[in-house]
């Protein structure tokens, strides 16, 4: 950093000409060569008077006055050094544009305030003795003339001369610094504000791409359990109804008819979570090209939370239960505890929890003896486990696909409410899943 200020902040970034020394622009350079050359010819011609009166060199005075005059071409790098030279020639009566000049770009750098008072000080203090001794000389060279000053007039006129000489480019300089402090200051909380809003934009855009990653997360799991479960049951169905086709006719009957049913409501629930995809799509009219605003996202978000209020519930779970009965699996479901009424989507997860333990019974261990236990502890919590003992049939005979997302989805669904979920082998060779649910939801007072 300079005392002018001028290299503060690095070569001006907005500038088309290149950065020369200390001057940004090449226009400073033309100024201050232009100010220069003025003032060593005002310079030059004050030092011939200046020698003539000393009787000293003509060349000299010439001389002296060009390398006084020329100093205003470092004014900006070097402004206290200009007024020094400026306040050491006073006393030879030149200098004028270089007092004028140098004062002003001293006052407009960065200089400390004490160091522009005391400077200024000694120039105006300079100015002064040297206009009143200059008077006093003149007023005693001419003698009898009928006009003699007093020195209350000469005093007051050298008063008034070394003002003028100071208090204007002083004034002036004070108030182009302190404007240009300003507009540095204004502008550098410009690009701070700029790069806040561009920061923030990029946070807003991260929220919403992390909530769109959510929202197709939790529809995927939700059509996953739907159409892994009903699916699984069909399967099973379809599996028994060709076995018993043709032994038992009525019994083919009733399994046709119960695929038919798993088919009509897996495809009500796939109609319902379409219909919340295509919300969104009927609220906000921007092309398929733009990116999802945050907005659209929260929109989605909650047209999901409302389905899932008209979701299933733990009042389901018999029906649920009887329709893995329906396929033969032998299951037991016990329910411990008073129930109390939970919120619409931990009864949800909860009915998810059961339907999806189920379904990998049918997946992996068909035919396997399982227990269903809910409890309900002293109205804070919902314990659930679903165990199945060893299968008797091999797993691959079932048919059944499997892709590994339903323990992942049993998990995300119950820690995402807070929960505790845990899932493993049991010694006899069975397995057994294990979750615990607050009552209330996360943030429901």
């Amino acid at each position: 950093m300079t005392v002018t200020g001028a290299d503060r902040s690095g070569s001006d970034l907005t500038s088309p000409s290149p950065r020369i020394w200390w001057w940004e622009r090449r226009r400073s350079v033309v100024l201050d060569a232009g100010l220069a050359a003025a003032s060593a010819v005002e310079c030059a011609l004050e030092g011939i008077d200046f020698a003539q009166e000393t009787r000293a060199p003509l060349a000299l005075g010439v001389l002296l006055g060009l390398l006084a005059g020329s100093t205003l071409l470092v004014r900006r790098r070097w402004p206290i050094a200009v007024v020094l030279v400026s306040i050491a020639v006073t006393p030879a009566e030149m200098g004028f544009l270089l007092g004028l000049v140098g004062l002003y770009t001293l006052a407009a750098s960065e200089v400390p305030r004490r160091i522009i008072a005391v400077l200024a000080a000694m120039s105006f203090t300079g100015t002064f003795i040297v206009s009143l001794v200059r008077m006093r000389s003149l007023a005693g060279q001419e003698g009898e003339a009928e006009f003699d000053p007093g020195t209350g007039y000469t005093l007051t006129i050298s008063f008034v001369l070394a003002l003028g000489m100071s208090a204007p480019p002083l004034l002036l300089g004070l108030y182009i610094g302190a404007r240009r402090r300003l507009m540095e200051s204004l502008r550098e909380r410009a690009d701070s504000l700029e790069r806040e809003l561009s920061l923030l934009a990029d946070r807003a855009e991260e929220r919403a791409e992390w909530a769109r990653t959510e929202e197709r997360t939790r529809i995927a799991r939700e059509m996953h359990d739907v159409v892994a479960h009903r699916v699984s049951l069909m399967v099973v169905h379809a599996a028994a109804l060709q076995a018993v086709a043709l032994k038992d006719p009525q019994k083919a009957v009733r399994n046709a008819a119960l695929v038919g049913d798993m088919g009509r409501q897996a495809l009500t629930e796939l109609r319902e979570m379409l219909g919340v995809l295509r919300a969104p799509a009927t609220t906000t009219a921007a092309p398929p090209t733009t990116p999802v605003p945050l907005a659209a996202v929260g929109a989605a978000a909650a047209a999901a939370a409302e389905a899932a209020e008209n979701g299933p519930c733990l009042a389901d779970v018999d029906a649920l239960v009887e329709q893995s009965r329906a396929t033969g699996m032998a299951v037991d479901l016990s329910v411990d505890g008073d129930p109390v009424p939970c919120g619409a989507l931990v009864e949800q997860t909860a009915y998810r929890v059961i339907q999806e333990a189920l379904t990998n019974v049918h997946k992996h261990a068909p035919g396997a003896k399982t227990w269903v236990r809910i409890a309900h502890r002293e109205g804070t919590e919902i314990a659930m486990q679903i165990e199945n003992g060893p299968s008797d049939t091999d797993a691959a005979q079932a048919g059944l696909p499997s892709g590994g997302n339903g323990l992942v989805g049993m998990r995300e669904r119950v820690q995402t409410l807070g929960g505790v979920f845990v899932a493993g082998p049991t010694d006899p060779g069975g397995f057994r899943v294990s979750a615990v649910l607050p009552v209330r939801e996360p943030g429901a007072e």
